[in-house]
């Protein structure tokens, strides 16, 4: 069985730009395999030299569990699910029920397309869960309808007029109530993620950008959250946003990949674009302070910081990313994702939220285990990433 992950050390050079960042972890490729634990046992860095210190160009940041905490945000998010439903008539539906619905639409569609159900999105998987729902409403309220209409008990009505109910569930729900749903949705998740950002966030960009204040600040995610959108608190930190969702083809390839076992799961394709869109403001601001750049005795570094081993350190160190491992103390910051693989062939174990099949949680472990040695630092609190991130540029 092929689990080879194809994790590259590489160095990143943008020869059109001008741009050469350090090397992450060796300047030759290095294949790291999740069946070989000492891939990368050569990975001790091959500094620059003394005299060419490190200067923080760009740092990027995942959301969920990094930033706030996931399970809360979505929890408030799947209340305003409700609560729009019961605006458009659908005053029966509970939160609960969108997320059941959601994990049952991706499991069936497990059974009979693997592939497709590996590459749904977080947002269709929500649009499908929605309009089921709502259907299922439509339907037993036609049915009741029916059932007055002939005087007699729902249980009694016959097989063409039930098959015609469905009929007229599905064309009874508007397209446009559904998405007006899901908008409320994601309106809700990003106020729901303002109001719960972890307490020392703010100072912690706010150091950041004190002590290197011509760095260029991204966000990368899978969900739907965006910090631009957070206009009361993250907004004036971030210059861009990377969504995996922007790149459906590229996201597709990954998670059927990741549901194959004779396939390699590659991330190249997020943080390639990841690096050429914060190389682009790195190269933009320095034109409009007029400085000559890039500077070729400096070694100028990216600096990724996640939750997430595979998708966060794995992921960004394959196109030459520092990462730093946010592996946040409970108590404080309540993270649920990356419990997950603690125990997930427990389902009960398992964030309510999370629609992840266990398939895939099972390859995601192989990833993280192989993403190990990739960690640059490990931080407990968010207050201690500025201290991480000036580790790392210390000259070796």
């Amino acid at each position: 069985m092929k689990l080879s992950l194809s994790l590259a050390f590489v160095t990143i050079l943008s020869t059109a730009n001008g741009f050469s960042f350090a090397p992450s972890r060796s300047s030759r490729v290095t294949s790291l395999s999740m069946t070989a634990t000492d891939a990368a046992t050569d990975s001790d860095t091959q500094s620059s030299p003394a005299t060419k210190p490190k200067k923080l160009a760009i740092v990027t940041f995942d959301l969920d569990d990094t930033l706030y905490p996931v399970a809360t945000v979505l929890d408030e998010a799947n209340s305003a699910f409700a609560r729009a439903m019961k605006n458009f008539g659908y005053d029966d539906i509970q939160p609960e029920d969108i997320v059941k619905t959601g994990k049952k639409i991706r499991d069936d569609m497990a059974e009979v397309d693997p592939e497709r159900s590996a590459a749904l999105t977080h947002t269709e998987i929500r649009r499908l869960a929605i309009r089921e729902e709502m259907e299922k409403m439509e339907y037993e309220r036609k049915l009741q309808s029916c059932a007055d209409d002939w005087a007699t008990q729902v249980s009694s009505l016959s097989p063409l007029v039930v098959q015609n109910a469905k009929k007229w569930a599905k064309t009874a729900v508007s397209p446009s109530v559904v998405e007006a749903v899901l908008n409320q949705w994601e309106m809700e998740r990003h106020h729901g993620a303002e109001r719960h950002l972890y307490s020392d966030v703010m100072d912690m960009f706010d150091q950041i950008k004190s002590e290197h204040p011509n760095v260029v600040i991204g966000a990368v995610t899978d969900g739907k959250a965006n910090p631009l959108f957070m206009t009361f608190t993250l907004a004036k930190h971030f210059d861009f946003c990377i969504n995996w969702e922007d790149d459906q083809a590229g996201r597709k390839k990954f998670f059927t990949d990741l549901s194959n076992v004779e396939k390699d799961a590659d991330l190249r394709w997020i943080y390639s674009a990841t690096k050429e869109k914060g190389e682009e403001l790195v190269k933009t601001n320095a034109a409009l302070r007029g400085e000559d750049y890039p500077d070729p005795n400096v070694d100028y570094v990216w600096i990724h910081v996640g939750d997430d081993l595979a998708l966060d350190v794995g992921g960004a160190a394959t196109c030459g990313a520092k990462t730093i491992l946010a592996e946040l103390a409970d108590k404080q910051y309540h993270q649920t994702a990356r419990h997950r693989f603690e125990n997930f062939d427990n389902s009960d174990n398992l964030p309510e939220w999370s629609t992840t099949p266990q398939k895939e949680l099972k390859r995601r472990l192989e990833m993280n285990k192989a993403a190990e040695s990739l960690v640059d630092k490990k931080v407990a609190f968010i207050s201690h990433i500025p201290e991480a991130i000036n580790n790392i540029l210390e000259v070796e």
